[in-house]
């Protein structure tokens, strides 16, 4: 039966990474969460040249596995998304020609 807990010893300490073998971000740059207001639409993920947009909402899943050149083009598309569901705005009153 395998446990759970390994056998260390005291002389067994945590190896850190060497800085040198550790992957450098892309020009897309790090991962970055996209936010329209207060609604977290997704995240970004640097792949290739571009970023591929991971939806973390419903709403957004129509763009899920997109791949944008750069987080700013995945962000305006979640802004449009929005918007596109928002439709006309209710709340002003129209005015009748006479």
């Amino acid at each position: 039966m395998h446990s759970l807990f390994a056998d260390l010893t005291p002389g067994d300490g945590l190896k850190t990474a060497d800085p040198a073998s550790m992957p450098l971000p892309g020009p897309a740059g790090p991962p970055r969460v996209i936010e329209i207001g207060e609604i977290t639409a997704g995240i970004a993920v640097p792949e290739g040249r571009g970023v591929r947009f991971f939806s973390s909402a419903r709403d957004f899943d129509g763009l899920d596995g997109t791949l944008f050149r750069t987080a700013e083009q995945a962000t305006r598309a979640a802004r449009d998304r929005v918007r596109a569901h928002a439709g006309p705005r209710r709340d002003r009153v129209q005015l009748r020609r006479a």
